[in-house]
């Protein structure tokens, strides 16, 4: 098998580790060195100045020990399987780093024997393209759960940032759908990076030329969807992650049927995209908004509004903590607004120490007033007065509603639910109805219901 062939499994193999993120690590070029690395994107991602960066994503191999149901590589199903040797992969990012198609690296693997086998060869890899090659851009890797602790320090030397998947979100889901997989064995390594990485930034505060452990830290991916798990049981897992190791970002990566099995959903579900989005909007509220889980969701409300994003939901339900006076209320009751973001809310810290704030400055501000107007006051006085139906559709997502325009043929358009719509769009649209009418028919039905529970 040619290295073209290689490429063209493996990448393709690649495309279910989610990793749109920047990179989180400034590091300029060095003299005798190729690339550079910067904070301000990797993996598709756009830049302040409106480039797109990107890098190459790609498994070292698919040929896996494990047998893990939700997934396509597990040794059970019949696919072409490929392995790299680690010069062929370290010459393959450079060839493609030269050619100015990528920025750096993101390097993942199935189970290629045993976990230490594995990563021993991703290290080599590693090895060649910081050492001989002299690479130095961004390099993510995927450290595999039961690796021996010294390959795991030795891959967090040589990349930029770790990932350990934790799959998914509860141990009875792992033992019943990778049973090959222990819950011990993610968490593992996950204390031991996070361990390594603050001892790293203690010694490089010291001395500034110590070697870098993981400099951009480790992130985790769950499925969302394979398993019965509740959107509260999933935030409050991810409040832990982020409180017990210090993780830079959780991904929820919505379950896409791929195989067939009794234990997963059948191949004709559609994938939760919308409920992936609400748990990115509330995992977004965990750290940078000072909300808690159990502010968001709780055991009587286990889920999200699939209408509704997550703040607006908790202001609904927490009317005793509105108006705010944008005038005087502290950064974190700001926050708490909807349509208030930490920038709109850093530049009205900063705006009201020369003057007070009206509408018009709001405005200018950048807070979105559509929602905000509701739940304020300035100088005392509120901005905004709108009956129960009125907020109720300021509040809406509009996304939860999305229709686009697909063309079919060169004289054929049709209307077709935006893979972020709400289920019972796509439900009224597979159904035979016209999909702005679906749209508009479910967008008027939650639109009564929310009124109603004002």
């Amino acid at each position: 098998m040619d290295l073209a062939e290689k490429l063209e499994i493996l990448a393709d193999s690649a495309k279910y580790d989610v990793a749109c993120t920047s990179s989180g690590v400034d590091r300029a070029g060095r003299r005798g060195s190729l690339g550079s690395c910067s904070a301000a994107g990797i993996c598709h991602a756009f830049t302040p100045d409106g480039r797109c960066v990107s890098l190459l994503k790609v498994l070292y191999s698919n040929a896996c020990c494990y047998d893990c149901s939700y997934c396509v590589n597990r040794r059970s199903n019949e696919v072409r399987r490929a392995t790299f040797t680690p010069r062929e992969l370290a010459e393959l990012t450079i060839g493609f780093y030269r050619r100015n198609y990528i920025e750096g690296l993101f390097l993942s693997s199935a189970v290629l024997g045993s976990p230490d086998n594995t990563t021993e060869r991703m290290i080599e890899a590693l090895r060649i393209l910081r050492q001989e090659y002299r690479f130095n851009g961004y390099i993510h890797a995927k450290t595999i759960p039961g690796t021996d602790p010294r390959l795991v320090e030795q891959l967090g030397l040589l990349a930029d940032r770790l990932s350990v998947n934790i799959e998914l979100p509860s141990e009875a889901s792992l033992q019943l759908l990778a049973p090959d997989k222990e819950k011990a064995a993610i968490l593992r390594p996950m204390g031991q990076i996070a361990a390594q990485s603050a001892q790293s930034r203690r010694e490089l505060s010291v001395y500034r030329h110590a070697p870098a452990f993981a400099p951009a830290g480790q992130s985790t991916q769950m499925i969302i969807g394979a398993t019965p798990e509740t959107d509260f049981h999933i935030m409050r897992l991810t409040e832990g992650l982020y409180q017990k190791y210090s993780l830079k970002r959780v991904f929820y990566s919505a379950y896409l049927p791929i195989v067939q099995d009794r234990r997963l959903p059948a191949l004709t579900t559609r994938p939760p995209l919308l409920r992936e989005h609400r748990l990115y909007q509330a995992d977004w509220l965990l750290r940078f908004y000072h909300f808690s889980a159990g502010e968001l969701l709780s055991e009587a409300e286990p889920n999200f509004d699939p209408y509704l994003d997550p703040k607006c939901s908790w202001a609904l339900r927490n009317p005793a903590f509105f108006p705010v006076e944008v005038n005087t209320a502290p950064r974190v009751a700001l926050l708490r607004v909807p349509g208030i973001g930490p920038k709109s809310a850093g530049r009205i810290l900063s705006a009201r120490r020369q003057q007070h704030l009206g509408m018009a400055e709001l405005k200018r501000i950048g807070v979105v007033l559509k929602r905000a107007q509701y739940f304020i006051t300035c100088n005392g006085a509120a901005p905004a007065h709108g009956t129960r139906r009125e907020i109720a559709g300021a509040l809406l997502d509009p996304k939860a509603f999305g229709v686009g325009v697909q063309q079919l043929s060169l004289d054929d358009f049709a209307a077709k639910p935006l893979p972020e719509a709400a289920p019972l769009v796509h439900e009224l649209a597979g159904q035979g109805m016209e999909a702005r009418q679906a749209a508009e028919l479910v967008r008027q039905e939650a639109l009564s219901c929310l009124t109603k529970q004002m």
